[in-house]
């Protein structure tokens, strides 16, 4: 019979691989726990309508969907936000606000894998719901840097490229478009970083037939400063939005990110829910996919059934952070090791062993033993095998039952002590 492969775009977490994602999740669950956000989960499936009502009924091919025993149109969950929306919308009267929640979830996508995106993937969610402050934009931002920041990774390693959706409204409208012709540009900007210059020209010229038009996009496509946005900023709109945008740079400067932070009016967030600043994570040498994106939402609640509250945050997946830190020689393991292996040098001291090995256990210890009736030498084996930073071993210098020598595996040292004493010392501990 053939052998089974995992199906393309999905990882098998073998012991190695696994200790690494839970040094990535639990590095995740650090850092948002030590800013003030509380963790939360929801369903891998949900109603396909929460997706399609979210982002347009073209979502569904990017889905793996299907259908339940009672005729139920479902789909496993591509990302968090609409189950966040969804839960928060169920008690949005009894939560107090802010709601600072974060989330770790296994998400899919049915699209072609390639470098840095999987159809199986896990991601950080952090979002602050009920704060129309900008410093809610900037603890999101902030969190994210301060994980990366924690890993080993520093301003000449990430950027975070920041705009501002509202900010890039108005300009827009200053400069001569109307309100219902936005959507359609967010997404056509969206993809300048992706493409070359000469494709996403033709494409500006499709869709935006008016020569002077065009020229006011090329003009603050070109714009690589705020000061350089004053003279552009008709509007008190604008001017509003410009102002934000500052406040949010300097509470970021504040903070002690703003040496990774910069602004990047091309960063505009092609889903049409965003409503204010907005920011994606690269490494330096723009050789990968985001490392994480965020903004403000601000209608999305609303959007989804509910009541119209202030929404912001980011999501960072594990794809292309693994990638980023294993190429930065920066990706760790989870601990895995054991604490104490315990060895009997006769088959007559195996049942003392085993007691010992649980009463470890009891105290909050990692501990093994060997399943085979091995000799020392052997077992001694399997005990580095298995990373133990302690052996006990029974039975080796005296055949005294009450005694008990401890050799640490790392120094090559060992000693001889009463076990009584042994584990009153283990207590303590």
């Amino acid at each position: 019979m053939a052998k089974i492969p995992p199906v393309k775009g999905t990882r098998d977490f073998y012991p190695e691989l696994m200790a690494q994602r839970n040094w990535i999740t639990d590095g995740w669950r650090a850092v948002s726990c030590r800013n003030g956000f509380v963790e939360y989960d929801g369903p891998i499936f949900e109603h396909l309508q929460l997706f399609t009502q979210k982002s347009g009924p073209g979502i569904a091919s990017e889905l793996f969907s299907l259908t339940d025993r009672g005729g139920r149109d479902l789909a496993i969950r591509p990302e968090m936000t609409p189950t966040l929306a969804r839960m928060v919308n169920q008690q949005i009267n009894a939560l107090p606000r802010p709601i600072k929640w974060f989330s770790m979830p296994r998400c899919c996508r049915a699209e072609r894998p390639q470098k840095g995106r999987l159809r199986e993937f896990f991601q950080w969610n952090a979002d602050i719901i009920g704060s129309d402050s900008v410093l809610a934009d900037a603890e999101c931002i902030y969190t994210a840097l301060d994980y990366l920041r924690s890993v080993g990774l520093t301003a000449e390693d990430v950027e975070a490229k920041i705009s501002s959706r509202s900010m890039l409204a108005a300009l827009l409208v200053d400069a001569g478009f109307a309100e219902d012709e936005l959507d359609p540009l967010y997404q056509l900007l969206d993809k300048k970083p992706k493409l070359p210059a000469e494709a996403f020209n033709e494409m500006v010229e499709q869709q935006v037939p008016d020569a002077a038009q065009r020229e006011n996009i090329m003009r603050l496509q070109a714009v690589r400063s705020l000061d350089e946005l004053d003279s552009l900023a008709q509007s008190d709109a604008a001017k509003e939005s410009l102002a934000e945008l500052r406040e949010l740079f300097a509470l970021l400067g504040t903070m002690g990110v703003a040496d990774y932070c910069r602004f990047d009016i091309s960063i505009v967030r092609g889903l049409a829910y965003y409503t204010g600043p907005v920011f994606e994570i690269f490494d330096k040498s723009a050789a990968l996919r985001a490392v994480g994106a965020g903004g403000r939402y601000d209608n999305l609640l609303a959007g989804l059934g509910g009541q119209k509250v202030s929404g912001t945050g980011f999501g960072m997946g594990d794809v292309v952070l693994g990638i980023l830190l294993e190429e930065k020689g920066l990706l760790r393991s989870a601990n895995t090791t054991l604490d104490y292996f315990v060895v009997d040098a006769g088959p007559e001291l195996f049942t003392q062993a085993l007691e010992l090995v649980c009463q470890l256990r009891q105290q909050g210890f990692a501990a093994g033993f060997d399943y085979r009736r091995t000799n020392i030498g052997k077992q001694m084996k399997q005990a580095a095998s298995q990373g133990a930073r302690e052996v006990l071993i029974l039975g080796q210098e005296t055949i005294d039952k009450n005694e008990i020598t401890i050799k640490d595996m790392a120094q090559g040292t060992q000693k001889t002590m009463q076990l009584e004493d042994f584990m009153a010392e283990i207590e303590q501990r």
